[in-house]
């Protein structure tokens, strides 16, 4: 019979938060083993070290290479997975011979552990069961005492090893956070809590539940004395409020009042006779065109330099890069006038508040939800002012040639704010009037049969040999353009990541595959 293979998790540092089960199968084990950094001591086993039977074999799985430098021809990553290689191979000889292994690991075995490589090599072929510890930080915020998350709060864990601005845009949109792997990355962690303004109040712990024990607070930690085994608690519980706070409350869900009012109310936030100020704040609506950067508009990046608040569908707040100061409130794709009264709300309170929407905010974007929203007396006063971004349409026109260089229609096929027989309808009537085409979010996981619908009526009207265009990503690293006809087109490899444009009778195609429309009309 084969041995069992155990990943046990020893928890944070203290011999007394190791449980009791890890305990027990430690002092059974046939075999421990334990990872250990070039000539350091394991901290896995130092925590275990009195369970550990005199009989036990002790494997000691030392790393190669802990810094990244190395002349292992795959470099850092060959080095270490020839290491977990070799490790996987080792164990597997005394999980064959019926040994027992108990593998200690720091922490949580699943918790950035490296048992989960072995896991991965090991669990197919011998039976494994994982016994979970107490992770670091869960320590951490025991001793510094610091609340962490409470009631709706939402935890993300960080790895201080990410990218400075994505870190800094990640703290900004999270409660409560964990950074950890911190070392020499101290440094551009601090600048991304700095400049997603979660310095203050976050705390700095190293090696919790030992006797080496420290915290402070992250903005009197000295960089040069940072161990690799210490962490950052960023508290989330004292981020709520009010509208006009750090974190303002979540959107609303469908159906329900914005914040700060109840259902049917109309009284305005600072007026006690029904009536409207004149002026209540300023909501600037922000295309932020396509993708790239450069496509960013000098007004729109004025505008969001300058906002106390950015709100909008999650992936185009993503796109705002953090600084101090700077609060977001990303949501899902269809709540848009739910998003668009938070926006106001907020504005309405005095706050600084971009809405934004990829391409330009007019065109199937966010300005008509905001302007939607506005209609509740509630909002009276509030300015809303839009700035206009480089349109999807426009970018795939330009990467094409000039497909859209006479009269066009733009379309959506979206059926989900009108019913598909009035997009039926001015489909045909486009196609009679030969205009040429751009079709807006052609394809959704839930709508498969609009491109071909939308296909057969053009058809009624247009040549097979009609050139289309299908942009999916453009301006992006996963651009791809593709020139076909009506005939050719492959409905069932279009879908939201892409947008159409469909010629007129004259449109034409060069022998280098470039899509033009002359301003003329010869009939």
């Amino acid at each position: 019979m084969t041995g069992r293979l155990y990943g046990v998790g020893v928890g944070p540092g203290d011999p007394e938060l190791l449980t009791l089960k890890a305990a027990r199968l430690i002092g059974a084990a046939d075999v421990v083993a334990f990872h250990a950094g070039r000539g350091k001591e394991s901290n896995a086993r130092r925590i275990a070290a009195e369970l550990i039977p005199s009989g036990a074999i002790q494997e000691r799985l030392e790393y190669p290479v802990t810094t990244g430098v190395t002349d292992h021809p795959g470099g850092y990553a060959g080095a270490i997975a020839d290491f977990y290689k070799r490790s996987a191979q080792r164990l597997a000889e005394h999980l064959a011979a019926g040994r027992d292994v108990v593998l200690l690991s720091e922490g949580d075995p699943l918790f950035y552990g490296s048992f989960m490589y072995m896991h991965d090599k090991l669990a197919a072929r011998f039976k494994t069961e994982i016994v979970p510890g107490i992770p670091a930080f869960a320590a951490a915020t025991a001793a510094a005492a610091t609340p962490l998350v409470r009631q709706t709060d939402v935890l993300t864990v960080l790895p201080g090893t990410l990218p400075e601005p994505e870190l800094a845009r990640r703290l900004a949109d999270t409660d409560g956070a964990i950074i950890m792997k911190l070392g020499r990355n101290f440094p551009a962690v601090r600048r991304a809590l700095e400049a997603a303004g979660r310095l203050d109040g976050a705390v700095y712990v190293e090696r919790a539940s030992t006797d080496a024990e420290a915290h402070h607070p992250v903005s009197e930690v000295d960089p040069d004395s940072v161990p690799y085994f210490s962490l950052i608690v960023v508290p989330g519980d004292s981020q709520h409020s009010d509208p006009t706070g750090r974190r303002p409350a979540p959107l609303p869900a469908p159906g329900e009042p914005s914040p700060g009012r109840t259902a049917g109310s109309a009284d305005s936030l600072d007026s006690t006779d029904g009536q409207a100020p004149p002026s209540r704040g300023v909501v600037h609506v922000v295309g932020l065109g396509p993708g790239p950067q450069d496509w960013l508009t000098p007004e729109a990046s004025r505008i969001l330099s300058e906002v106390d608040h950015v709100v909008g569908y999650a992936p185009y707040v993503d796109r705002v890069p953090q600084r101090p100061g700077l609060r977001r409130h990303c949501s899902g794709n269809t709540v848009e006038v739910d998003r668009a009264a938070l926006a106001l709300e907020l504005a309405g309170a005095g706050e600084q508040v971009a809405v934004v929407s990829g391409g330009d905010a007019g065109v199937f974007g966010m300005a008509s939800a905001v302007f939607e929203a506005a209609e509740d007396p509630h909002f009276a006063g509030i300015d809303i002012r839009v700035a206009p971004g480089v349109s999807a349409v426009q970018a795939v026109a330009a990467r094409a040639g000039a497909p859209i260089g006479a009269d066009f229609a733009v379309v959506s096929l979206s059926d989900r704010l009108k019913p598909w027989d009035v997009i039926e309808r001015r489909l045909d009537a486009i196609a009679a009037a030969d205009l040429i085409l751009a079709v807006y979010n052609p394809a959704s996981r839930s709508r498969t049969h609009q491109v071909s619908d939308a296909r057969e009526v053009i058809l009624r009207h247009r040549c097979p040999t009609t050139p289309v265009i299908v942009g999916r990503d453009v301006g992006r690293t996963e651009e791809s353009l593709t020139v076909t006809t009506l005939a050719d087109l492959d409905c069932d490899s279009v879908d939201m990541k892409c947008l159409l444009i469909v010629g007129a009778s004259g449109t034409r195609v060069t022998e280098s595959g470039r899509v033009w429309s002359p301003r003329f009309v010869t009939s």
